[in-house]
């Protein structure tokens, strides 16, 4: 994922409404929203995120789909390319958890003005 996002002036807490996105950053939401644009991936990354402890065996979150394996880890490692999953193999099975910070770009690019916007401390940061 690019860092553009971060290193100019804080753009990545501005709603969609006030200020027009950088390509680069353009680039990234899409890449996350196109990644839960799959209803399977969707299901996925509440199942993740709703899990005891805010992380998933991929041996607990499998069973809940008439998907093969492959499949499955095919989903996974696309929300993982798009920046909204982390993960750590732990023996034979693989943890995965979702990222909080990208959850909290996608909401804040769709504020609108009448809304208001809880920058995530990575923006907070950048904006300091």
């Amino acid at each position: 994922m690019s860092n553009q996002k971060l290193s100019d002036g804080g753009a990545c807490c501005s709603p969609l409404a006030r200020e027009p996105l950088t390509e680069d950053w353009a680039g990234d939401l899409a890449r996350m929203f196109k990644a839960l644009g799959d209803p399977v991936r969707l299901r996925l990354l509440s199942l993740i995120a709703s899990h005891a402890g805010g992380e998933a065996c991929v041996c607990d979150i499998s069973e809940s789909f008439d998907l093969s394996q492959p499949t499955i880890s095919h989903h996974l490692k696309v929300l993982r390319a798009a920046g909204l999953l982390g993960c750590e193999r732990r023996s034979t099975w693989v943890y995965y958890w979702v990222i909080p910070s990208a959850l909290q770009q996608l909401s804040a690019v769709l504020l609108t003005e009448s809304g208001t916007a809880v920058p995530s401390p990575t923006c907070a940061e950048a904006q300091a």
